[in-house]
């Protein structure tokens, strides 16, 4: 079965890159929560774009929110939307077919839309200016293309050097983001809003995780194929 990823120094660099992504997002995402003790910051009730949002408290989309490091959680919002995109180039390899270029796209597109929602707050002053816009499609789009880069990366493990568990994992984990999905938008669009940050998260996380797998996977098969190089075909013939 060909391979869809490249060799060498750059495909180990690209699966460092992708698992890092995720790990930088969790770890601000942790020391911001941290920071916001006013009241203290709920992870299932709290929207986990108001981490990022800076500046003094305000009630913006139905909660209140007071981030003193927002700052922090937007940079690893970029930084994690850099890595993905930037590892995902020098990992995958869009000449051996139309799967590699799919899972690339995708990678890129929830890469820019992540980053987007670091760059443009969900503060009530981009309500009002229309830089809303650029938040909502960041975190829609990550929210769609992130789940399905994990469905397309578990259908293609075999040829990516995945293992079973890894693929079967992958692809459980976008399904579950994308059946989230419907259900954060009704409990949005409806007004509801009854613990938004959970089903913000049942969307969100499943993807990370999916990146981490795909990150530490890819770095494993690395390891294997320089550890345990294949045999040369002319040696394989003579014995």
């Amino acid at each position: 079965m060909t391979p869809i990823v490249r060799s060498g120094a750059a495909a180990r660099t690209g699966a460092l890159l992708i698992l890092l992504g995720p790990l930088v997002s969790w770890l601000a995402e942790f020391v911001t929560a941290a920071a916001w003790q006013d009241p203290p910051y709920a992870p299932l009730h709290d929207w986990v774009s108001h981490l990022g949002l800076t500046g003094p408290k305000q009630t913006a989309f139905g909660q209140v929110a007071h981030s003193p490091l927002g700052a922090v959680m937007d940079t690893g919002w970029v930084i994690y939307g850099v890595l993905l995109i930037a590892g995902t180039f020098l990992v995958f390899d869009p000449r051996k077919g139309a799967r590699p270029t799919v899972i690339v796209i995708l990678a890129a597109l929830a890469g820019t839309g992540v980053s987007l929602v670091g760059i443009f707050q969900g503060s009530n002053a981009n309500v009002e200016n229309g830089l809303i816009a650029f938040h909502t499609l960041g975190a829609q789009s990550v929210m769609l293309t992130g789940n399905l880069m994990a469905i397309a990366v578990g259908l293609g493990g075999a040829r990516i050097g995945l293992g079973r568990g890894r693929s079967i994992t992958s692809i459980a984990l976008g399904t579950f983001g994308l059946l989230a999905f419907p259900l954060f938008m009704a409990d949005v669009l409806t007004g509801w809003m009854w613990n938004v940050g959970m089903f913000e998260r049942a969307v969100i996380y499943p993807i990370m995780i999916g990146h981490a797998l795909l990150g530490s996977g890819l770095a494993a098969a690395r390891r294997r194929s320089v550890t345990h190089p294949p045999t040369p075909l002319d040696v394989r013939v003579a014995s």
